[in-house]
């Protein structure tokens, strides 16, 4: 952009949202302007070899396609295993630092800046940054607002997981308790892309003032929520929706149990380390009082890597 003197990061995309939004809230949260390129290995074998170039320290650029030219930049940042061989060669070329979002699992280690969540469990090392929760930032769009004086209570569901199972009839009865809990409350709901037809349909019957129904609706209107709730009740299946919700606005975070799908769960653990901070409270029926937010902009501002 014209004038904008800010410092700028060149973010690889391998094209999936999440990644990208993880990227792109590193360079929100420090203040940075940023281009994006995407990028892609040229086949699987070229992704294989990229782990054994890596270990033996060769920057091979025929591996991978990267998307137009890049110049003036003052870091590569990329999340995603499509991306971090590529991340290491440009920035090895541009002669800037290297920064990974997520843990880089089978590439060495030696990015100018890992940025790794705690439930991966990261080595204790000085070029990683550890953090309880996904990155994120966010930016609320004016979809919805308060309705008078009552209090807010948002309700975010997710969807099945390899971690969770989304039980129609449990929720129904997750939801009944907390209309029980807020009858006089301004009652908000979103679904998401991974919504089974069957909850939506559940929940479309009962009585929210404002409701998005995903497959009907793409929109996204939880950093509105967050913005404007006392309450958000979130379904345990999302790591992005939970980060969110423990980072930003003022509400009280109750997350709703899932069953899961298997005994080692690092989404669980999560929720768990969370839980202990006061940042959220594994609802049981009842309510806690859990609104302590996290602080990335500030966490990131320890290490951040130019500017």
């Amino acid at each position: 952009m014209p004038g904008d003197d800010r410092p700028q990061v060149v973010i690889l995309s391998d094209g999936k949202p999440g990644h990208l939004n993880q990227s792109l809230a590193f360079a929100k949260l420090l203040g940075y302007s940023w281009q994006v390129r995407q990028v892609a290995f040229k086949n699987r074998l070229c992704k294989a070899l990229s782990y054994l170039a890596d270990r033996m320290g060769l920057q091979l650029s025929g591996l991978f396609r990267l998307e137009g030219e890049v110049a003036g930049v003052c870091a590569v940042v990329s999340a995603g295993s499509e991306t971090y061989y590529a991340n290491k060669v440009l920035a090895r070329r541009l002669q800037v630092p290297a920064v990974a979002i997520m843990l880089p699992r089978g590439y060495r280690y030696d990015f100018e800046l890992i940025v790794a969540q705690q439930h991966d469990r990261p080595p204790r090392r000085s070029n990683i940054l550890v953090l309880p929760v996904n990155l994120s930032c966010v930016e609320p769009q004016g979809l919805v607002g308060r309705a008078g004086e009552r209090p807010c209570v948002a309700l975010i569901v997710g969807g099945p997981s390899r971690h969770f199972v989304m039980d129609a009839d449990r929720l129904r009865e997750q939801v009944a308790r907390i209309f029980a809990l807020f009858p006089e409350a301004d009652l908000l709901l979103t679904t998401s892309r991974r919504t089974p037809r069957e909850v939506e349909a559940m929940l479309e019957a009962l009585p929210f003032r404002y409701r998005v129904i995903y497959s009907q609706q793409p929109i996204n209107p939880i950093p509105d929520f967050l913005a404007i709730s006392d309450y958000v009740f979130v379904t345990e299946d999302s790591t992005s929706m939970i980060s969110e919700a423990v980072c930003f606005g003022h509400a009280s975070v109750e997350v709703l149990p899932l069953p899961g799908t298997s005994a080692r769960n690092k989404v669980g653990a999560m929720v768990a380390d969370l839980a202990d901070r006061g940042c959220l409270h594994l609802f049981d029926g009842s309510l806690g009082n859990c609104h302590r937010k996290l602080d990335l902009r500030r966490e990131l501002a320890r290490v951040r890597p130019c500017g």
